[in-house]
């Protein structure tokens, strides 16, 4: 299939970039998000009464959470209300930059490949002109069906729960929990998401069907 073809030139070129003399961090790139007016339609009734879920009465609409993490763990994130787009994106990314080069000390600065999925606003004119501007970033775009290849999304996993954990419909503000989640993500699980996307690429090197929308590791047998 044209993805295999494309997700091998992929791998490829990030086996390249490491072989490479000059230093290179990998910068997954992604975004995720709440909706106010949604959460689990679950509750215990008394026999024979009809069970009420008390809900937030919150109703602007969706809190979308962009992020950004390398082997030194959570490097910068932001919160919007509303979906992302070109102009908050390049927002975001200027955030990383400052992140990058004013927050983070670093004897060697590396070359920085930011790793994200195809969506439209991330091939956007003003976006591929920010990273001309500036030589020491790169990016790279997985093909579809690849989350496995994306180390982000076990990230977003992680942070989920721990936003569900605060209950934050009920003790205290979204935004509060989703901003308090992310330092609950600590440096070595970050560490642990890259290594788990990795162990996939001698399998993608092979072209081998890998199953995008399930666990693997809870179906041991191939056959199932």
């Amino acid at each position: 299939m044209c993805w295999k073809i494309i997700q091998f030139v992929i791998i490829k070129t990030i086996l390249k970039l490491d072989a490479s003399d000059t230093l290179h961090e990998f910068i997954f790139v992604d975004e995720a998000g709440f909706n106010l007016t949604k959460r689990r339609q679950r509750g215990c009734n008394i026999i024979g009464q009809r069970t009420l879920v008390d809900v937030s009465g919150q109703h602007e609409g969706n809190v979308t959470l962009c992020a950004a993490i390398s082997n030194h763990g959570l490097l910068h994130h932001h919160a919007t209300l509303g979906p992302y787009n070109t102009q908050r994106l390049l927002t975001f990314l200027d955030g990383l930059w400052k992140a990058l080069f004013q927050h983070v000390q670093r004897e060697l600065q590396p070359c920085y490949v930011v790793v994200w999925d195809n969506v439209h606003f991330h091939h956007s004119v003003l976006v591929r002109n920010w990273f001309m501007n500036d030589p020491r970033f790169t990016n790279v775009f997985l093909t579809p069906y690849s989350p496995f290849l994306s180390s982000i999304e076990e990230f977003f996993s992680a942070w989920r729960w721990k936003v569900y954990d605060r209950n934050p419909y009920v003790q205290n503000n979204l935004l509060q929990a989703m901003e308090e989640a992310c330092g609950d993500i600590a440096v070595e699980s970050c560490q642990g998401c890259l290594r788990h996307s990795r162990a996939f690429f001698p399998r993608c090197l092979a072209r081998e069907n890998i199953v995008s929308n399930v666990d693997e590791n809870l179906w041991p047998d191939p056959g199932r």
